[in-house]
């Protein structure tokens, strides 16, 4: 069955206004550092990142408000919306810390990414690195028995990606994603995001929704600490969808949940761990 028709239900777009306006700053480079500055600050709430055109995209969740809001704006403003837009997105920006199945530690709940294969030849999976720093063993099943070791964690920094083997090295793990309705579907490379491209994400909360690539190597200020290079995409998400598999129709692994702003109701921003970015740096392979 084609992946499109197990989604019944389009994704609703994020509720963003853009906040931009045109500047008439005499020194753009001066404007253009002045904002580069404020990215350094990690302000709590805002994401940045970059789209197709190598436009600055700044997004700010409903906690930016007064003297801060009104320093991002002048200074949005200032280098133009040729070079930079200020948007407005619903909900706060948060980690979705509650893919596919479901995975459980001690109460907590997060969401199986995609099965590797591990350097030295063992089954294993890759989630939220958020997930592997909170625990360091997983069940598939609440209060069951562990199944899988966390063996390379990375959150906050320069990623959102843990590293998984599975205790029993027999285990099986297909590089397939759980749809749904008893619909598997296959993964057959990792390959890196488009901007415009359209994704799917299934997660153990929210189930299979799609959208699309809106921006790329995005730093997102979480209350828990900044992450760098991560995807940005107008999918929704919820708590419990961390670590889930973002995925192309074509069978490319694309992303791991990580976290954003609003809900699979309303719509929302979510940003994605690049899964080739994550093998690489655990040296596992995929397909």
């Amino acid at each position: 069955m084609a992946l499109v028709a197990l989604v019944a239900v389009l994704l609703p777009q994020a509720n963003a206004e853009d906040a931009g306006q045109h500047g008439t700053a005499g020194s753009p480079d001066r404007d253009l550092s002045a904002l580069n500055e404020l990215r350094q600050d990690h302000i709590p709430g805002t994401a940045w990142a970059t789209d197709a055109s190598g436009k600055m995209v700044v997004t700010a969740d409903e906690t930016v408000t007064g003297q801060t809001w009104d320093n991002l704006e002048s200074a949005v403003g200032a280098v133009g919306t040729r070079a930079a837009t200020l948007k407005r997105t619903t909900g706060k920006l948060e980690l979705f810390a509650e893919g596919g199945d479901a995975i459980f530690a001690e109460g907590a709940r997060c969401s199986l990414g995609f099965n590797v294969t591990t350097a030295d030849g063992n089954p294993a999976f890759l989630t939220a690195g958020h997930c592997g720093v909170a625990f360091d063993e997983w069940s598939d099943e609440a209060n069951g028995e562990p199944i899988a070791t966390v063996q390379q964690a990375l959150f906050p920094g320069n990623g959102d990606f843990a590293l998984v083997t599975y205790d029993d090295e027999t285990t099986n793990a297909p590089s397939t994603v759980d749809v749904g309705n008893g619909q598997q579907f296959q993964i057959t490379q990792a390959a890196d995001a488009q901007v415009r491209e359209r994704v799917f994400r299934m997660g153990s909360t929210t189930g299979l929704n799609d959208g699309s690539v809106t921006a790329l190597n995005a730093t997102v200020n979480y209350p828990e600490g900044t992450v760098t290079g991560l995807i940005q995409t107008t999918v929704c998400a919820e708590p419990g969808d961390s670590g889930g598999p973002l995925f192309t129709q074509d069978g490319n692994a694309i992303g791991l949940t990580s976290g954003g702003s609003g809900d699979c109701t309303s719509g929302g921003t979510t940003f994605f761990q690049p899964v080739t970015t994550a093998l690489e740096a655990v040296g596992a392979t995929i397909g």
